[in-house]
């Protein structure tokens, strides 16, 4: 286990992905460690779930400091931490061009839908509006693009008579506790 990627996990809620993430990292064969979980929100779930494990916190709010500010103290814990990749799990924040460009090829996202299609947010709601069979969920490298960047892993999701976006939600976020962990480890094996 000497040789695990260290990721570094940024999240602004609850950290259901993070959690999966961390769980996964404990397996004997695991490709990676979480080694920093950081958030925009120090109040967020994730952070006091983080520090009752013993896994390094850094949060922040934004409030009053302007984006490269909040970015520079981000990415200096990140650095700190000796993070090699970055792996967003339920982070509300758009990042900076200039951030992503810091890290290039080293930041992946989780997201609620089957990309490229509904990029945003409202994904769930989207989906069953367009009549779709499926919705689900995909792990893609970040870019300056908005959900664009190159997909890794998806889960298909049926999207079942009489679903509203929180029955289907429900299902996706299972989706995406499977997903996000066998793509990161697939991912930092490159």
């Amino acid at each position: 286990m000497a040789d695990r990627t260290r990721v570094g996990v940024l999240v602004s809620g609850r950290g259901s992905n993070m959690i999966a993430l961390v769980e996964a990292s404990r397996a004997a064969d695991c490709p990676y460690e979480v080694v920093l979980v950081a958030s925009d929100k120090p109040e967020a779930p994730a952070i006091a779930w983080a520090k009752a494990e013993g896994i390094a916190t850094f949060a922040l709010s934004p409030r009053g400091l302007g984006k490269p500010a909040y970015e520079a103290a981000i990415d200096r814990a990140l650095r700190d931490a000796a993070a090699e990749v970055i792996a967003l799990a339920g982070y509300m924040r758009l990042l900076s061009d200039g951030f992503v460009a810091a890290w290039r090829d080293r930041i992946v996202n989780i997201h609620p839908s089957l990309l490229p299609k509904y990029k945003g947010l409202d994904t769930h709601a989207r989906a069953i509006a367009a009549g779709d069979a499926t919705g689900g969920c995909s792990v893609h490298l970040v870019t300056e693009e908005l959900d664009g960047g190159v997909v890794l892993g998806q889960a298909e999701v049926p999207i079942l008579p009489g679903d509203d976006a929180d029955a289907l939600a429900d299902r996706v976020l299972a989706a995406e506790h499977a997903l996000y962990p066998r793509t990161l480890a697939e991912f930092v094996k490159r």
